[in-house]
């Protein structure tokens, strides 16, 4: 079987467009533990037709979540090999899909909407890719936001810590940077999703930071602001001051990115603070406690 026709036109959200790749690429993120819920108006298939070939979608519905040579993917799906690998290849470079070294070569995988696809499209957003974002947002995302366990728990900025506590590193915003030997920072989606739209926060919009367990990997990066490690401190120290919920990856297995959150843009805690949705980040393992020598009550922590 070929993929023929490619590439085609992104973004065509008219009714005259065959939906259907889209509805089998939705359907096959809802099945992601982070989800892709369908809504009553079709926003989720304009969404990825705004991001998606025909195509492409075709393509990435097929996918698994671990990774596989493009051969592997040709073979499995009865592909021909050449315009496999060039749509695969161009996913991977728009972050539309997973890709990263496998036995021969490179492999590509199933990424989730969120956190995945979409964080992935900051160089690609625009007020129509924005719009259509918030479509789906105010439809069906207080459905994925609403999964358990959360997608994102908090992690404390660490200064107040005492240092004679027993802290997992992945329980510490300190600890995350520390485990790195890369760090970097680029403008938070979320911000300038909401600028596109009108309703911009004033929150500063450099704040989404990145980690990598190796060397130098954000130097050639056009989107990624290569850090020192003492600059990435300066950063978290600097959102810290901002009043910003730093929030990881719910998971135990190493954290890369830093998320740097407020009620106004973010779209997971708007989901507390517009949805109502209470439980739609994961605490913290630690409790506050108030040190009454040095607390005024002035509620600027509040």
């Amino acid at each position: 079987m070929s993929l023929l026709n490619y590439p085609n036109n992104k973004g065509e959200v008219n009714m005259n467009k065959d939906f259907t790749p889209y509805k089998r690429l939705a359907e096959r993120l809802d099945t992601l533990p982070n989800g892709f819920p369908p809504s009553d108006d079709g926003s989720e298939l304009r969404l990825l037709a705004k991001l998606f070939t025909s195509e492409e979608a075709t393509l990435a519905s097929q996918l698994r979540i671990v990774l596989e040579s493009s051969t592997q993917i040709a073979e499995r799906l009865g592909f021909d090999h050449t315009p496999t690998r060039q749509i695969l290849k161009s996913m991977a470079h728009q972050g539309l899909i997973r890709a990263g070294k496998v036995e021969g070569g490179l492999g590509y995988g199933l990424l989730p909407f969120v956190v995945g696809i979409y964080e992935n499209q900051l160089g690609n957003l625009d007020e129509e890719l924005a719009r259509l974002f918030e479509d789906y947002y105010q439809s069906s995302f207080p459905k994925v936001l609403a999964v358990q366990p959360a997608i994102h728990r908090v992690v404390p900025v660490g200064e107040s810590i005492k240092m004679n506590m027993q802290v997992a590193p992945y329980e510490s915003a300190a600890g995350i940077i520390e485990q790195a030997q890369s760090w970097g920072v680029q403008d938070c989606i979320c911000r300038v999703q909401t600028r596109l739209i009108g309703k911009p926060c004033n929150h500063p919009v450099d704040m989404c930071m990145v980690m990598s367990p190796a060397q130098d990997a954000f130097t050639n990066s056009n989107e990624i602001k290569a850090l020192t490690k003492e600059e990435a401190y300066a950063t978290l120290h600097r959102a810290d001051q901002a009043g910003l919920v730093h929030s990881v990856s719910n998971n135990q297995r190493g954290d890369w990115y830093i998320c740097n959150c407020c009620t106004c843009s973010c779209g997971i805690l708007r989901g507390m603070a517009e949805l109502g949705i209470a439980n739609v980040i994961a605490s913290s393992a630690f409790i506050i406690t108030v040190d009454d020598t040095l607390c005024n009550a002035c509620g600027l922590c509040v």
